[in-house]
């Protein structure tokens, strides 16, 4: 008699059906009547939508956030943004802790994939100092708005609004609970407040600069010569797309502003657009070359391990030193003293070959689907798919098959390209013959 196979999935299978069951989950309790201020049910694609949204820590929604949702659906909104922004691995590894359970050698190794550790020795404690860093950091974060959301909405209100807005900060998730202000309008009403705006952005950063970045800084402090050279990477090139798009931002697109509320308005939506989704002005009213260099720094992303999406800074970055050596005519690619291996730059060239191509596709397919202009269907799956949050305001307006798509695209950004691809493909068996090699012309 045969004996069964017991199914066995692999640690990015495992990622995958996690952040899908957690989606699932959330959405059948935002379509409960409770979770709607009317106590209506709400249809079920527009909340697998939100669900997704917010496990996926993008911020795109076709319902307003303050207006539609009760307290509890805002809750579950809430849980979902702080699961996503952690890795649903890691919250449930931090449940088995506090049940007292045991964490087996290959719950280890799946939690390893999840928070993109190098080495599986120490990744207990490794996590613990994500769980600490991330509730340390939302809380200061939470009360340092306090005082500003206090004084409009009295103490009780302040400080859940203070709470909401710190966790969808550090999470990098741009959800809001502006709407009772004016629908849709993230924190335009803050454009020149110094606290909202330093308190976001501080929060933006940290949550997007990766967890280990934050390792090396509580370690190291400003000895920047010990860092890795992975968090060397995500700092440099973090600081380089803050500082230079903020520029363009300020003298191109920021006329109607003038003094220090111009300077605010310029860091904000340089930084913003590193996948928080909060935004102090219309995107709309920017020119197209305005338009197109956001689309490119959605797309961009954070860093890897973060609470950010995107291709990630350290991808963009391995493509840059890689080119370079070529320029040169030198060999591997190399920065601050060290060279960076050939199997970087296959995994770097094939995250931007997936997102580049599911990115342009779904824009063309959205545009004519929709009859929309490609460079305004390009800023919403960039936005998507990069899992900022950031629109033009077209996604309330879109068909179910372009919101499926919008769905689709913020949970690859979310598990990541290369977690989805070697989940579904078979793992090769080890065997495979090598083939005859032949130099190819390019360029």
């Amino acid at each position: 008699m045969p004996v069964r196979r017991r199914l066995r999935l692999s640690s990015f299978q495992i990622i995958l059906l996690g952040f899908l069951v957690v989606i699932l989950l959330g959405a059948a309790l935002l379509m409960l009547p409770a979770a709607t201020r009317a106590r209506r049910s709400t249809g079920a694609l527009d909340a697998l939508f939100t669900a997704t949204s917010a496990l996926c820590v993008t911020g795109l929604v076709v319902r307003d956030t303050a207006t539609h949702w009760s307290v509890f659906g805002k809750v579950v909104i809430l849980l979902l943004i702080q699961i996503g922004g952690l890795g649903v691995v890691t919250t449930a590894t931090a449940l088995s802790g506090l049940s007292g359970r045991q964490i087996g050698l290959r719950q280890r190794s799946v939690l390893q994939e999840s928070v993109a550790a190098q080495q599986l020795g120490g990744i207990l404690s490794y996590t613990r100092f994500i769980l600490c860093a991330t509730l340390v950091l939302e809380a200061l974060g939470a009360l340092a708005l306090f005082p500003v959301f206090a004084g409009e909405y009295g103490a009780r209100k302040g400080a859940c609004v203070s709470v909401f807005h710190a966790v969808s900060a550090f999470c990098n998730a741009g959800f809001d609970l502006m709407g009772e202000r004016e629908a849709f309008s993230s924190l335009s009403a803050y454009r020149a407040d110094a606290v909202v705006n330093a308190v976001v952005m501080a929060l933006i950063v940290l949550g997007g600069i990766g967890f280990r970045t934050l390792d090396d800084l509580r370690r190291h402090r400003l000895q920047l010569r010990r860092y890795r050279l992975q968090s060397k990477l995500c700092l440099a090139v973090s600081a380089v797309l803050i500082l230079l798009p903020a520029l363009w931002y300020y003298c191109f697109e920021l006329g109607g502003l003038s003094g220090g509320e111009r300077v605010l308005a310029a860091l904000f939506q340089s930084v913003t657009t590193r996948t928080a989704g909060f935004n102090t002005v219309d995107y709309g009213a920017m020119s197209e070359a305005g338009q197109l260099l956001t689309i490119a720094l959605m797309l961009v992303g954070g860093s890897p391990g973060s609470t950010a999406g995107g291709m990630k800074t350290t991808t963009l970055a391995v493509l840059l030193l890689y080119a370079a050596a070529v320029f040169r005519r030198g060999g591997q690619g190399s920065a601050f003293g060290r060279r960076l291996p050939t199997e970087t730059l296959r995994a770097a060239s094939a995250i931007l070959v997936a997102y580049l191509t599911l990115f342009l596709g779904v824009s063309c397919v959205m545009s004519r689907v929709e009859g929309l202009p490609l460079l305004a269907t390009m800023f919403e799956t960039a936005s998507a798919i990069g899992t900022v949050g950031l629109t033009l305001g077209l996604t309330p307006q879109l068909g179910a098959l372009s919101r499926g798509m919008l769905i689709f695209l913020m949970y690859f950004g979310r598990v990541g390209g290369l977690t989805l691809i070697f989940a579904a493909l078979p793992k090769p068996d080890g065997h495979t013959a090598r083939l005859p090699e032949e130099a190819v012309s390019v360029g």
